[in-house]
């Protein structure tokens, strides 16, 4: 980011800082050597999207390490087979939840998908994935296409082709498995907070994939920490009944306001 002139002087100093504290950062986790070529793929990659899975961020993190390092094939075939285990793990673990549809039997005895179109077209269908993150595997795919098959081009424009797969990875996580956004099954109307709306709850991608990580919390509760770890009070007395998502959304913002 840079410094604006309009900026008080603390903040310039303090962005100053910050930066200084980067480059040492990189440097210490990178080496000196190609120092600039690292710094510079370390900046197109711009911010880390993060997962409500773990596992997700953990190989992604992987990839664009490769990347920054100037490692750009394994970071291009890495980024693709990444793409492939999210759509064969969602495909996979949520497959049972669908066995009604007219989609189900033509993937329910295969154990692993390798033609990507199959599982992207019936998780759309199932209304899984979101309907730009369809487009972005639809991306990703042909990415894997011109990496893992012979292209000439890939030999000369593979650090391209590699920022493109990774940042393409990228808006799949950050769209379809982000702990906060304009997602549909969030709740958004809490100013700094978010929630699972009450009727997605049962719905099985929600409840495979975000329910077993996050806190089931009532409109009093209170954030007691978050490092190293989240540290959530909910010990307080609620009176026995449902509420919708508007009258919990308008009983957190009264608490906030308390507190």
């Amino acid at each position: 980011m840079t410094i604006q002139d309009g900026w008080e002087e603390n903040a310039k100093k303090q962005h100053r800082q910050n930066k200084e504290s980067v480059e040492k950062s990189l440097i210490a986790s990178y080496g000196v050597q190609a120092y600039e070529a690292k710094r510079q793929n370390f900046i197109d990659l711009g911010s880390k999207p993060l997962s409500v899975l773990a596992l997700h961020n953990k190989f992604h993190e992987q990839i664009r390490e490769a990347f920054v390092v100037g490692a750009y094939y394994p970071a291009l075939t890495s980024a693709c087979a990444l793409g492939e285990r999210i759509l064969n793990h969602l495909l996979l673990s949520l497959r049972e939840d669908y066995s009604s549809t007219p989609e189900y039997g033509a993937i329910y005895r295969r154990d692993s998908f390798d033609n990507w179109d199959i599982p992207i077209n019936t998780l759309e269908s199932w209304g899984i994935l979101l309907p730009e993150v369809a487009k972005q595997f639809h991306r990703l795919k042909d990415m894997r296409v011109k990496a893992i098959h012979f292209r000439p081009e890939v030999d000369t424009n593979v650090r391209e082709l590699a920022l493109e797969a990774i940042l393409c990875l990228g808006d799949i996580v950050s769209s379809q498995f982000s702990g906060f956004g304009p997602q549909p099954w969030f709740i958004t109307s809490i100013p700094g907070e978010i929630y699972i709306k009450n009727d997605w709850e049962s719905r099985p991608f929600i409840r495979k994939v975000y329910l077993p990580n996050c806190v089931l919390v009532g409109p009093k509760h209170r954030i007691e920490a978050v490092i190293p770890r989240v540290v959530v009070n909910d010990s307080f007395q609620y009176e026995d009944c449902q509420i919708t998502d508007e009258e919990f959304s308008d009983l957190r913002r009264s608490q906030k306001n308390l507190q």
